[in-house]
């Protein structure tokens, strides 16, 4: 016992309490606004700035299986709070989604140590385009690579065919996103800051948690970089020139998305 009485694992689940009192309160503060936002435009806007605020404060979890599917699920609201171009109903609606989501995982009614994929697909898919216009499937679509043209253009040709996306921006982060959500897809950039994401897809293909989730690997580099030499053979290469569309169909052929 250390010489204040308490132990390592006492200070841990304080540390765990004031997580899980301060993410109610963020959400109860949101609760507060969205009420009176949807009756006001400008209230609209700082709302929409306060959630995707909240959404970030909730990645800052604590090590624990309650923190880590809060992260998960406020790491997918900030996602689709950037896609986001206008405070209508729907988006209200979307809002609340999450919030309500959260708001079950820290009152206990969401088991946390199930598989968190389902309770990920449960929740509003981000699309570029009018509900009516495009059918949205049951197909997790997940990007690895930095927010840009390239990424934007990647994810509508996935939109345009009704899957659910979402973009991670940073490859150490999208290791445990990966093996919690379980997408169906996943397309990695080769070209990323920190971890490669051609290391990326190598340990993805090495590993008992992911080798049987399919992915593809994006890039500019010729085939005959050495690089790619690396890359296992039977990971897809979708190029960034005139064979993408190509290629990206024969790697959606490849897993049956399409």
């Amino acid at each position: 016992m250390s010489p204040t009485g308490n132990s390592a694992g006492d200070l841990i689940a304080g540390l765990q309490d004031d997580f899980i009192d301060e993410v109610r309160e963020i959400l109860e503060a949101l609760e507060l606004q969205i009420g009176h936002a949807q009756d006001n435009g400008e209230s609209a806007k700082a709302f929409l700035d306060s959630a995707m605020r909240a959404a970030v404060l909730l990645q800052r979890s604590i090590a624990s299986p309650k923190g880590e599917l809060i992260k998960t699920i406020a790491t997918r609201m900030q996602d689709f709070l950037a896609g986001v171009h206008g405070a209508t109903a729907r988006t209200f609606a979307d809002v609340q989604k999450f919030m309500d989501v959260l708001l079950d995982i820290v009152n206990g009614e969401v088991d946390e140590e199930a598989e968190s994929s389902s309770l990920v697909r449960s929740l509003p898919a981000k699309t570029g385009f009018l509900p009516e216009d495009v059918e949205v499937r049951d197909v997790e679509v997940m990007l690895v690579m930095p927010h840009g043209a390239a990424t934007s253009y990647v994810e509508r040709e996935m939109q345009q065919c009704g899957y659910r996306t979402s973009v991670v921006e940073d490859t150490l982060h999208a290791l445990p996103m990966i093996v919690r959500v379980r997408p169906d897809f996943v397309v990695v950039s080769a070209m990323m800051p920190g971890l490669d994401g051609i290391d990326l897809v190598i340990g993805l293909a090495s590993m008992p948690a992911t080798r049987n989730i399919p992915f593809a690997l994006l890039t500019s580099l010729d085939d005959d970089d050495e690089s790619l030499k690396l890359v296992p053979k039977h990971i897809p290469v979708i190029h960034k020139s005139g064979k993408f569309g190509d290629d990206l169909a024969d790697a959606l052929s490849n897993v049956f998305l399409i």
